[in-house]
């Protein structure tokens, strides 16, 4: 039987539908006095020119106290994702106890360390447990876990290092540290073609997640209009 080219067999496949969709993104986590904040933009896109997602959601919940931030290729951090939930929901039903979040943070080292090869995955991983309060943990390419103060990822990260360096400071409060975050992620936007759309936020304590998005309107504007 004669085969049906279709016209991808005689033409190929358009680059945009070989290439994965990447998080191309911002994402960040700083700890506070009584917890953690966590914040995102919300862009997906395919290669370096379409946006395939302008509203998608990178603070991807674990546990009811523990969220990953994710940064990569989309579906190689949701399945992690997905992994490491499964794995702390078994074990709060075996224990009847909430997972820590450096048992959350090691197993999301040890997958990406095992398929280092074969995924591109860079994960923050932050929450609030009853042994050590607000942690956040960073676990880049390749599957090194680092427990911080604060984290930031994706491309958009390396314009805010400066930034981020002179304004942290430890002992703030949570409207302070959402003022970092929000600030830090808008000026990530304003300078990087693969982050943007709204900031989503949430502040994680010993009562769970407050999340809020900042909508594109409202998002600081740094810009010198011209004179």
């Amino acid at each position: 039987m004669a085969k049906v080219m279709n016209y991808h067999d005689r033409f190929g496949a358009p680059a945009a539908v070989e290439e994965p969709v990447m998080t191309g993104t911002t994402i960040m986590a700083c700890t506070f006095s009584d917890g953690v904040v966590i914040g995102a933009d919300s862009r997906t896109s395919v290669g370096s020119s379409y946006v395939a997602n302008r509203v998608s959601d990178k603070l991807t919940k674990v546990t009811d106290y523990i969220y990953c931030c994710r940064s990569g290729a989309a579906a190689d951090t949701q399945a992690v994702a997905d992994i490491v939930s499964y794995h702390l929901a078994f074990y709060k039903s075996e224990t009847g106890e909430e997972p820590l979040v450096s048992t959350a943070a090691a197993l999301f080292r040890e997958l990406c360390y095992n398929y280092r090869n074969k995924l591109t995955a860079g994960i923050i991983v932050a929450g609030w447990d009853r042994v050590k309060g607000g942690q956040v943990y960073m676990v880049p390419l390749g599957g090194m876990c680092v427990e911080q103060k604060y984290a930031m990822g994706g491309s958009g990260s390396t314009y805010i290092y400066g930034f981020t360096d002179a304004n942290y400071r430890e002992g703030m409060n949570s409207k302070e540290c959402k003022a970092f975050i929000k600030q830090a992620i808008a000026l990530a936007i304003r300078r990087d073609g693969s982050s943007g759309g709204v900031i989503r936020m949430g502040v994680i304590t010993k009562d769970g997640i407050q999340r809020e998005v900042v909508a594109g309107k409202d998002i600081p504007s740094f810009l010198v209009p011209a004179k």
